[in-house]
């Protein structure tokens, strides 16, 4: 998400719809981040060293355990947004979400869901509105161990869970490594301003109709 430049695809694109006049973008973002640094209420959960653990896996789980702040991200997120905002109330929020893979692992995974519904509550509370859209990136298929997993189910059953959530596959977008490459970021931009313009315009999010749909047929 940090490298995603919003003027490349998810402005322009949003802007074709309401105007240009009519929107606000606040980007605040720091790659490679656990959520902790997003969620205010964050706390360590109890992490195993497995006595089959390989040295670089025990190293992981013990990196897991060292402090680090909580919540800063957010504060700095909400320092910009209200910075912008200076009083004014838009008629719409829509928050976009690209995070995961710092928790997708050494037993952080399990905890993912409580936190993410936790950062958009605290960002409904923080903004003084229920009627928040938010539009979550699903972490692609780069690994397939069930920490990674757990994070990926999470994201889709957070937004699926919300008449105003949505998510985006990003399974086939192309990447240089874990990270998307110049089109990648590009083509992830715009669907991102895809689902976001469908909430907004109070539309059924498509992943989750076409999920239906699938289990209607079996």
């Amino acid at each position: 998400m940090g490298k995603l430049d919003p003027d490349i695809s998810f402005r322009p694109a949003v802007e074709a719809v309401f105007g240009k006049d009519n929107v606000i973008i606040v980007k605040s973002a720091q790659g490679g981040q656990p959520i902790r640094r997003w969620y205010k209420k964050w706390k360590q959960p109890s992490l195993e060293i497995s006595s089959n653990a390989t040295p670089v896996e025990q190293a992981q789980t013990a990196e897991a355990r060292t402090e680090q702040p909580i919540g800063d991200l957010y504060q700095i997120m909400m320092k910009r947004v209200n910075g912008t905002l200076n009083g004014t109330r838009p008629a719409t929020v829509t928050f976009i979400w690209m995070q995961g893979e710092a928790d997708a692992g050494n037993g952080l995974d399990k905890a993912y869901k409580e936190c993410l519904l936790g950062v958009l509550n605290q960002l409904r509370d923080d903004l003084h509105r229920e009627d928040i859209n938010f539009v979550i990136g699903r972490l692609s298929q780069f690994k397939t161990d069930s920490g990674w997993e757990t994070v990926r189910k999470a994201q889709v059953e957070v937004a699926e869970a919300s008449p105003r959530g949505a998510w985006v596959d990003t399974d086939d977008l192309p990447r240089t490594d874990i990270h998307y490459n110049g089109e990648g970021s590009k083509e992830l931009g715009k669907r991102f301003a895809d689902k976001a313009i469908a909430r907004i315009n109070g539309k059924t999010d498509s992943n989750k109709t076409a999920v239906n749909q699938a289990c209607k047929e079996k």
